[in-house]
């Protein structure tokens, strides 16, 4: 299962659903239950037992229906209880790492008919769930908002350093003194700081109706960044060289620190030096300009040679521009002369 099939199955299981409700019900009362999250052909052949219900899903039922001994099967839609009191006869040369009964069949069945099986301990009151051939555990929301809390704190950082990073780019291209390196610090700032993201965002899912506060602090701290990637991509891709950020996303965290190695993951040769020089079309720096729109930024950007060009161009000649009239040159021409002060 992908990274987003395991996420909608945490938000599932997460606080504040009707499933989440009734497994805690089950923990409550002291006792364990093994709930198969779907219905098919090969779970059918795995059944033994048990009664064919077909009744609507909610947590007192699931909580009730826990009490038998055996297996609750939900429906498909997972809308709707479809079996109870289910005995489950996996087969037993299908590998498991689980020592209990319960546990081990539900390791067993997920293997064996790809469906999730969600576990609750009797004696450890605690909620598992099982997911091709992986363990997860369902963690107590405040074990996970502890965790939530602090990568938000190490996201503010990564966000800090990338915002310096970013910073000092902008001041480098105006004085046209941009090398590999000083791109590629960016570049690995911003994978860093995208994939702990992603990391929250599993959090966010995990925590259901306790996770909005968290979610808030992470949207705030993602802000306008949406554009940076492609803004970047379209000012370094030149010369039969297309940047491509995206590369870093398959890479180690370690290979990602080495320079070197992101450098020819980022469609830089490997002969390149660190210290090689770059020139920025202008995109970012245009990107900034307030109510220009983009048809007219990108417009400014292909009739220029560069960012350097564009620095140097008169209002006449932006005038000249496609969609640009007098007013739109002076104020592209006032944000540039701003820029360059202020590099």
């Amino acid at each position: 299962m992908d990274d987003d099939g395991l996420r909608t199955l945490r938000a599932l299981l997460a606080p504040g659903t009707p499933l989440r409700e009734g497994l805690e019900r089950i923990v409550h009362g002291r006792t364990g239950a093994l709930v198969v999250l779907g219905e098919s052909e090969q779970l059918r052949q795995l059944c033994t037992g048990g009664f064919g219900i077909d009744t609507e899903f909610t947590a007192q039922a699931l909580r009730e229906l826990a009490k038998m001994d055996g297996a609750v099967v939900l429906a498909s839609g997972l809308g709707r209880i479809a079996r109870a009191g289910v005995h489950l006869m996996p087969d037993a040369s299908v590998p498991t790492d689980e020592t209990g009964t319960r546990h081990r069949t539900a390791d067993r069945v997920s293997r064996q008919t790809g469906l999730p099986v969600v576990t609750v301990s009797a004696s450890m009151g605690t909620i598992a769930l099982y997911v091709d051939g992986v363990r997860h555990p369902v963690q107590r929301p405040e074990q996970i908002l502890t965790r939530a809390n602090q990568a938000l704190a190490t996201l503010a950082r990564y966000r800090n350093r990338l915002d310096e990073a970013t910073a000092r780019l902008s001041a480098l291209e105006i004085r046209d003194q941009v090398r590999v390196a000083d791109l590629v610090l960016v570049a690995q700032r911003l994978e860093l700081h995208l994939r702990l993201a992603e990391e929250i965002d599993d959090y966010i899912a995990a925590l259901g109706v306790d996770g909005r506060l968290v979610e808030l602090q992470l949207h705030e701290l993602r802000a306008g960044l949406e554009e940076l990637p492609p803004l970047i991509e379209l000012d370094y891709s030149a010369g039969g060289r297309q940047l491509n950020l995206e590369a870093l996303r398959a890479c180690s965290t370690t290979e990602l620190m080495i320079p070197e190695a992101a450098a020819e993951l980022l469609s830089f040769g490997a002969d390149t030096p660190l210290n090689s020089p770059l020139g920025a079309r202008g995109h970012r720096q245009l990107a900034s300009v307030a109510r220009l729109p983009r048809r007219t930024s990108t417009a400014i950007v292909v009739h220029f040679d560069g960012l350097q060009e564009l620095l140097g161009a008169t209002i006449a000649e932006l005038r000249a521009v496609d969609d640009v009239d007098d007013n739109t040159a002076r104020i592209v021409k006032d944000a540039l002369l701003r820029l360059d002060q202020e590099a």
